[in-house]
């Protein structure tokens, strides 16, 4: 484990929620969606199930995605921001037998709220250590998605959306193409 369980699963899930927003189509159509992601990324506390907090979830987005591409200054003032807003207050608890590990907004707070203070919290503490360089996007051609690189040695290339295995796939049938003996070449008759 590179970072606290807790950072780990904030920068997980927000590259998760980012990656809902991509060109094949809204990842979170409907609040059954919200309620699949909200149960994969372990989330706890309120959730109302409602549009209104899928549409407050869905505004949240484009502001994570900018952690992905901007600069450190850029990057502290999101996470500023979202921490003020917010009204972050962090503080040790443990819940559902898990560790302790930090909450900087109450459990009943809105869904969108507490995903964005995690998100923050988890991006403070990659500025903090010097590893925004962790913040990556989609090696594969045509792949808007981002991703976490939390590698030992920072060797992740793809998202989780399969790119890795057809880039997989690419590589292998080009080799196949390479290796097989092109067509006989027949000299023509002497005479």
């Amino acid at each position: 484990m590179l970072f606290a369980h807790d950072t780990e699963c904030g920068l997980i899930a927000a590259a998760a929620l980012v990656n809902t927003d991509g060109s094949a189509g809204d990842g979170l159509p409907d609040t059954a969606a919200l309620n699949n992601f909200f149960v994969a990324h372990a989330y706890s506390g309120r959730h109302e199930h409602t549009d209104g907090e899928l549409r407050a979830v869905r505004e949240l987005r484009p502001r994570l995605r900018r952690l992905w591409h901007g600069d450190t200054d850029e990057i502290v003032s999101i996470v500023n921001g979202l921490l003020r807003e917010n009204a972050a207050l962090p503080q040790l608890i443990t819940h559902d037998d898990e560790p302790y590990h930090l909450h900087a907004v109450p459990r009943d707070a809105p869904l969108a709220t507490r995903m964005a203070v995690e998100a923050a919290m988890a991006m403070a503490d990659l500025v903090r250590s010097g590893e925004l360089g962790r913040l990556r996007s989609c090696d594969h051609p045509g792949c808007g998605n981002v991703l976490v690189d939390l590698s030992r040695n920072r060797s992740r290339r793809f998202c989780d959306a399969g790119c890795g295995n057809r880039a997989a796939v690419t590589a292998y049938r080009a080799r196949k193409t390479a290796s097989r003996p092109g067509p006989a070449v027949v000299p023509p008759p002497q005479f």
